[in-house]
């Protein structure tokens, strides 16, 4: 096929015949689609910067957590506060078909989530004769009731005084004492663990109550125990010995005086204090910081003091307040924002002295984490670097973001400057010091994957460990191969053999924390591509294959959160313009970008843009915690699409640019600054 064919084939694609018919060539024709959606993303992207130079994105959950603040408020005496009706408003906004509520859109009905947004409305004053009440009430009842719902919703329950606290999880303050190198130690367990865990220490340790007039007994069944055995059939099993400690701890709390648990409480009190230094609240995620008020209350801090005004406007700051609704975020994403948005900018032509990416990259450099955060227990002797997800988490640095930093930073003029390699160089020397013995890397720390630990009672939220996962290891490689690391480096070799053990037998890899294996897979090939790995390798081909193989009729590709409970579901689910992007993407990394995949893909997204030229996307594409809680990240809809087109394009795929389109017209040629 010649390319003239393959530009009239695309043309035919695109839905372009009315330039056709207007008199323009095939070529022209072609050329004016991809062109202007690259250039309007762009011109989308670059109104949405902030003056400092960051862009960040509105970031959405479940309602989980306006359930979670009303509760808080209503411990805190406050639901009489018109935020309660108005998050309250916004929970009921969100019901599903079935009459519950979903941890993602068109997700099946979760029960902890539709307890929580049962109790929440129940207490701001929504009568049970409510027809919404009324159905959520049968869903909860028929799913085993209230007495099912996970520890962490059993915490909310037993500080209203809805249930006892015998019936949550004990979580010892001892913890907080003892030694790192410990197999069951605080510092054995996931960061976002340790942040919930030590404020609940201290809630778990006084039993804080304020009893609630309005109760929900209707949710429990009286035909099932009021508090399930998770017992195992096996007498000797590490579930039975956790339980058998907690009816230990239980009894401790019972019966010896309290200047016995002194030590650990204390412990918990300062550990907490000294994470809230240079954090956006504890841990800078919305869970801790609901608990550090409670712990702050429970330990005596005045409603007004410093402390507790300042807990609570850390959360106030992840409120998105409307004139009749209000919904909040789990936490803000403005590093990996900018991150992304400045690669998707530089690939789409802007120069590297574009005032654009130079605003971005000083911001990004300015956010590098010079301090020692709970990493360092591990790797004492590593210089610290590294990035955070959020404006302040000092504490919590993390590979992901360090990496995709790294890309970015190299897309902008500072990529010459002194501060910047010197920040390059040791912010590299840090991500390699956190590769996990198994030649992985995890999220925030090193190693902490003992399995034995997701056996203990309050481990239900699926997230205790936090072990090796192939995007962010193959991230890594990215950030390697960037810079001029080779696949034959050690680290890179520990690498590979890690993402060839875990590949899974259609070719894909699994996707931590994005949605799921199309995000997996797509990473997994750009890491391989950067290093300079054979993309002729048969297990590359397997992975570019099975992208291929879930393509949909349409030209996009789509992959619902219920593949991590079903992986039969890998590749199935409504096509969006983020996965989409990330399917070609990866293509593209896999050498296929004159594939008739890669060209339906590009045309499905120019295809399916909105009136101002990006995409819409309800579905949430970012994963918290597999199985438990998810994201919608809000600019994914954008910035990944224009990386995607913009590289397409670059790549010489079959919408070939055959004259200047409008992006040369959009942003004019800079001359290049001599002082940057």
């Amino acid at each position: 096929m010649t390319a003239n064919t393959d530009v009239g084939v695309a043309a035919r694609g695109l839905g372009v015949n009315s330039a056709t018919r207007r008199g323009a060539s095939s070529s022209q024709a072609a050329v004016e689609p991809l062109e202007g959606a690259i250039s309007e993303s762009c011109s989308w992207l670059l109104e949405r910067q902030h003056a400092d130079g960051h862009w960040v994105g509105e970031l959405e959950g479940d309602t989980i957590l306006e359930s979670e603040y009303v509760l808080l408020l209503a411990y805190l005496g406050r639901l009489d506060d018109p935020l309660c009706l108005k998050l309250c408003r916004y929970i009921r906004k969100q019901v599903n078909d079935e009459g519950g509520w979903s941890i993602y859109p068109g997700g099946p009905t979760d029960l902890s989530a539709s307890v929580k947004a049962y109790l929440a409305m129940k207490l701001v004053g929504y009568s049970t004769d409510d027809s919404i009440m009324r159905r959520a009430r049968a869903l909860i009842l028929d799913a085993g009731g209230a007495q099912a719902c996970n520890s962490f919703t059993r915490f909310y329950l037993a500080l209203l005084g809805l249930i006892g606290y015998d019936e949550c999880p004990s979580v010892p303050p001892e913890l907080v004492l003892l030694p790192h190198w410990l197999g069951f130690s605080l510092a054995a367990m996931s960061s976002w663990t340790r942040t919930i865990l030590v404020p609940l220490t201290i809630i778990s340790s006084f039993r804080p109550v304020r009893p609630m007039a309005a109760g929900i007994d209707e949710l429990f069944r009286d035909d099932l125990p009021r508090h399930p055995s998770r017992r195992t059939k096996s007498p000797f099993s590490w579930t039975n010995a956790f339980l058998a400690l907690d009816r230990v701890l239980k009894w401790a709390d019972r019966t010896l005086p309290r200047f016995v648990r002194r030590p650990g409480v204390r412990a918990a009190h300062r550990w907490m204090l000294d994470h809230f230094e240079n954090s956006d609240g504890l841990g800078a995620i919305f869970p801790p910081m609901i608990y550090s008020v409670v712990a702050l209350r429970t330990l005596g801090y005045a409603a007004d003091s410093a402390e507790v005004v300042w807990a609570l406007r850390q959360l106030d700051d992840l409120l998105i307040e409307e004139e009749q609704t209000a919904r909040i975020q789990p936490c803000v994403s403005p590093v990996w924002d900018t991150a992304i948005a400045t690669i998707a900018l530089a690939d789409a032509g802007l120069p590297d002295y574009h005032p654009a990416l130079l605003r971005s990259a000083r911001w990004l450099l300015s956010k590098e984490i010079r301090t020692r955060g709970d990493w360092a227990a591990r790797r004492r002797k590593v210089e610290p670097s590294g990035w955070s997800f959020e404006f302040l988490n000092e504490h919590y640095p993390d590979f992901d973001d360090t990496a995709m930093v790294l890309l970015a930073l190299r897309k902008s003029m500072l990529a010459e400057t002194p501060e910047f390699r010197a920040a390059a160089a040791r912010a590299l020397n840090w991500l390699l010091a956190m590769q996990n013995r198994d030649g992985g890397w995890a999220a925030f720390d090193v190693d902490i994957d003992n399995q034995v630990l997701t056996k203990v009672p309050f481990a239900d939220h699926n997230a205790i460990l936090d072990p090796s996962c192939p995007d962010i290891t193959a991230r890594a490689l990215e950030a390697m191969g960037t810079f001029g690391y080779a696949a034959s480096h050690p680290a890179a070799l520990r690498a590979l053999d890690y993402l060839w053990a875990t590949q899974e037998p259609e070719g894909c890899w699994y996707g931590r924390w994005g949605v799921n294996y199309i995000y997996g897979t797509w990473q997994v090939l750009l890491g391989l591509r950067a290093i300079g790995h054979d993309m002729n390798d048969p297990r590359a081909a397997r992975a570019a294959d099975w992208l291929e193989s879930v393509q949909q009729a349409c030209g996009g590709w789509g992959e619902s959160c219920a593949s991590y409970d079903d992986p039969s579901l890998k590749g199935i689910g409504a096509p969006t313009a983020s996965q989409t992007a990330w399917a070609v993407l990866g293509l593209i990394a896999a050498g296929r970008s004159n594939g008739e995949a890669a060209l339906r893909g590009a045309a499905y997204l120019i295809e399916t843009r909105d009136s101002n030229g990006v995409w819409n996307e309800d579905t949430f594409t970012g994963t918290g915690f597999p199985r438990v809680f998810y994201l919608k990240y809000h600019l994914y809809r954008v910035y990944f699409p224009l990386m995607a087109l913009a590289r397409f394009r670059a790549a010489g795929g079959r919408l070939r640019v055959a004259a200047p389109g409008p992006l040369a017209c959009r942003i004019p040629a800079l001359p290049r600054p001599f002082d940057i």
